[in-house]
């Protein structure tokens, strides 16, 4: 079991002034589909007051395979932006071109962790990490999805049938989740698990069912902090397109305080507009029920 390492508490002012707020970088936006599925999604990303750079990171959507990433750097500074971005690069190349399983992302989780540790280590004798979340469906019909975090980045589900209610998929690894003290300075809703500075042992791995037009919601702590399940379901419910709705999560956060850094990125399974033959649906396999993998506990 890797070690408590703190997570650098956040300044308690912004270091800019003045009258520029902070913005959305260009939203991006994309349509999967195969024989079997179409998938949608959308992801954007802010720089908050407090830094001078983003550092959150995010896939790429205009790639063809179907892995969505979200990273969030830790600390601070060009270390926090560099742990983020090759970790989703990192993520991406050892994940996109083959079918996700538990095994692979822990392994390449634990690769990625080593690999981050020892670019910084080039640079500086300071540590650098980040915390993620991922998804990836698992399936051709793409009705179940293993998704995996590390940290305190979130994944959310909306199901657009019913209540429309928001459920979070995923639970922050903080110490006062995993029952640790945290060292001298940090708090107990700091992350304990971090990657690229060796205090992490994997990621945990859970299956979801998604069902044709539910939604699956990955974000940074600069949004899901000071966002309630009802800004969720409004914002994510408009009759917008998926990347208008990633910036209006993120403009709710700002109007709702948050100085950090934002990224949210939504991917919606759609339904196709005629039919499938049954034979394909028998081929590709029906859904199964939810199952939960939890590492690092």
């Amino acid at each position: 079991m890797p070690q408590n390492l703190i997570t650098p508490l956040e300044p308690g002012q912004p270091r800019f002034s003045g009258n520029v707020e902070p913005t959305a970088n260009l939203a991006q936006q994309s349509i999967h589909t195969t024989a079997f599925r179409r998938i949608e999604a959308a992801v954007a990303s802010s720089c908050g007051s407090q830094h001078d750079s983003n550092e959150d990171a995010h896939s790429a959507l205009d790639s063809a395979g179907s892995l969505y990433v979200v990273a969030d750097g830790v600390g601070g500074g060009a270390m926090a932006q560099m742990a983020s971005r090759q970790l989703v690069a990192h993520l991406r190349s050892a994940l996109d071109a083959s079918p996700v399983n538990a095994d692979c992302v822990r392994r390449a989780m634990l690769d990625a962790d080593r690999a981050i540790a020892q670019r910084i280590a080039k640079v500086t004798d300071s540590p650098g990490a980040a915390t993620v979340a991922l998804c990836a469906p698992v399936n051709l019909l793409a009705s179940k999805w293993l998704i995996a975090w590390v940290g305190d980045c979130r994944v959310y589900r909306l199901a657009m049938r019913g209540q429309r209610a928001i459920e979070m998929l995923t639970c922050d690894d903080t110490f006062r989740h995993l029952g640790e003290q945290p060292p001298s300075g940090g708090a107990l809703d700091d992350p304990a698990r971090m990657v690229g500075n060796g205090a992490t042992a994997g990621a945990n791995v859970a299956l979801h069912e998604l069902a044709c037009g539910d939604m699956l919601v990955l974000c940074s702590d600069g949004v899901h902090k000071v966002l309630d399940s009802h800004a969720w379901s409004d914002v994510l419910t408009r009759r917008v397109s998926l990347a208008r709705r990633c910036e209006d999560l993120i403009a709710q956060a700002r109007a709702n305080g948050s100085v950090d850094d934002a990224t949210v990125l939504v991917v919606q399974r759609i339904a196709f507009s005629l039919p499938r033959p049954r034979w394909i649906t028998r081929w590709a396999g029906s859904s199964e029920s939810a199952d939960t993998v939890r590492n690092d506990r």
